[in-house]
């Protein structure tokens, strides 16, 4: 299949930078809610989403839109995009400046390209994953336009692994890595595709979330692992995923999965 793929890309990212430039003005300053799943919701979030729909659905007429404050059912679409317009709410309302803008495209169900924009550290990730379509086109994962991989280090108490706030369950046993919670999912997962951190465990994200980060880590090289179901994707037309989580063990390589997934265990039985 032909697609302008440097058009998704340049869309992308002008979205995200428009949307962006705002965010930072409401940064610290937004007046929060609290959702029925206990994560929070400001009037900025809900700005975003809109403003995000209104923006790629302008370029992309035919394609549909999954997002976290409006539409959660996936549409029967070929094409689709899932849109979490704050990743890291919580550091945004209280005026910690780590927190994403993310954007997934999904053909059938899969994610084909992903990108995340940090605007407080105005840093700018994506990726393609054209692989299980077979599709030629791009490929790679990329951080401000340079390649980016996984790291090849061995597990130690001078390597990185990223936890989220409910999956700190791990920790009842000795654990072979230093650890940092970051609070924001995405970014979580980006450390592992930049070769950051040697793993990452999410306990409840949604796939919002993932869906974009999902696509990085897999062209950077990393072993995405759903810890409670046999596969994240495809998702299925018609399905409401607003209350569906995905407990993910992201691992710089394969070969450590071995090692971590028995420790991370825990986090998949929530």
């Amino acid at each position: 299949m032909t697609l302008n793929w440097q058009h998704i890309l340049d869309t992308a990212e002008a979205a995200t930078a428009r949307v962006g430039a705002q965010l930072l003005q409401d940064f610290g300053s937004a007046t929060a809610e609290t959702k029925a799943d206990g994560s929070l919701v400001t009037q900025s979030d809900q700005w975003a989403d809109a403003e995000l729909r209104r923006l790629l659905q302008k370029e992309f007429a035919d394609h549909g839109v999954l997002s976290e404050e409006v539409e959660h059912v996936l549409p029967d679409t070929d094409w689709c995009w899932i849109i979490d317009p704050i990743d890291g709410t919580t550091n945004f309302t209280r005026g910690i400046p780590l927190w994403g803008i993310s954007l997934a495209l999904l053909y059938q169900g899969t994610p084909v390209f992903g990108h995340i924009y940090l605007p407080p550290l105005d840093q700018r990730f994506h990726g393609y994953w054209l692989e299980p379509a077979g599709w030629a086109g791009p490929s790679g994962a990329f951080c401000d336009h340079q390649p980016i991989r996984t790291s090849t280090a061995e597990p130690s108490g001078t390597q990185f692994f990223s936890l989220c706030a409910r999956s700190t369950a791990v920790l009842q046993r000795p654990f072979p890595c230093k650890i940092r919670m970051l609070g924001v999912a995405t970014y979580n997962l980006l450390t592992v595709a930049a070769g950051i951190s040697v793993g990452a465990v999410e306990a409840t994200p949604k796939i919002w979330d993932i869906a974009a980060a999902w696509v990085i880590a897999k062209a950077a090289g990393a072993a995405w692992i759903p810890l409670d179901q046999p596969s994240v994707f495809p998702l299925k037309s018609g399905k409401d995923y607003s209350q569906t989580a995905f407990p993910t063990l992201l691992i710089s390589r394969a070969a450590l999965v071995a090692q971590f997934r028995p420790l991370v265990e825990p986090v998949g039985r929530r």
